[in-house]
């Protein structure tokens, strides 16, 4: 498989300006300017979010298209691959959101614009709800980048969520994935951006 088309999904209080999707976007204009690369910025509502990611993707080839998410993004990255039968690279997945951001009711500020609010409304906890796939149909479509150190999800749950896929579970780390270079190379070979994760360094 060459991938010629690829979704970056960020996560919660996230943006396209975060680290990882700022390097990956640079890594793409380094090693393969002809790919189509879209990370967008979504909206607060999932159902919302969902709907802005089916239309932006409508007319990608299938066989040709994978998405990268990043925690919450990680959900709806599985959530697309299901519906659309795409590979998919999770980063620390969100695995239970409808659970997790229940205490998040409210109004929120962007990790990277202060100055940027939304309100969390207590419906897009039932999106959320409405939007979680089954079991995992094609295990060898995904590969989950998993930190033992995660101060924010549980490894366990990732890890059990994600069991019979490929994983890369590391010691230590952190939900940022501060190390994400070092993944880049295994990451672009997974998605059939490069030949092989040593001709991405």
């Amino acid at each position: 498989m060459t991938t010629t088309h690829l979704l970056y999904l960020h996560g919660f209080r996230s943006s396209p300006q975060s680290a990882k999707a700022r390097r990956m976007a640079a890594w793409v204009k380094e090693h393969r300017p002809d790919l189509h690369w879209w990370c967008p910025q979504l909206p607060p509502s999932p159902r919302e979010a969902m709907a802005l990611v089916l239309a932006g993707t409508s007319d990608w080839p299938r066989e040709r298209m994978a998405v990268i998410g990043s925690s919450l993004g990680g959900f709806y990255a599985t959530a697309v691959a299901e519906r659309l039968a795409c590979p998919a690279v999770l980063l620390n997945p969100a695995v239970d959101p409808a659970r997790d951001l229940a205490k998040y009711i409210g109004e929120q500020t962007s990790w990277h614009d202060p100055d940027q609010r939304f309100y969390f409304r207590p419906e897009f906890v039932d999106e959320l709800r409405a939007l979680t796939p089954g079991a995992i149909t094609r295990p060898e479509r995904y590969f989950a980048v998993i930190a033992k150190g995660d101060e924010v999800l549980d490894w366990r749950e990732m890890a059990s969520r994600y069991a019979g896929c490929r994983i890369k579970l590391l010691e230590g780390g952190d939900h940022a994935l501060s190390d994400f270079d070092d993944h880049l190379g295994e990451i672009a070979a997974f998605l059939g951006l490069v030949r092989c994760a040593a001709s991405s360094r």
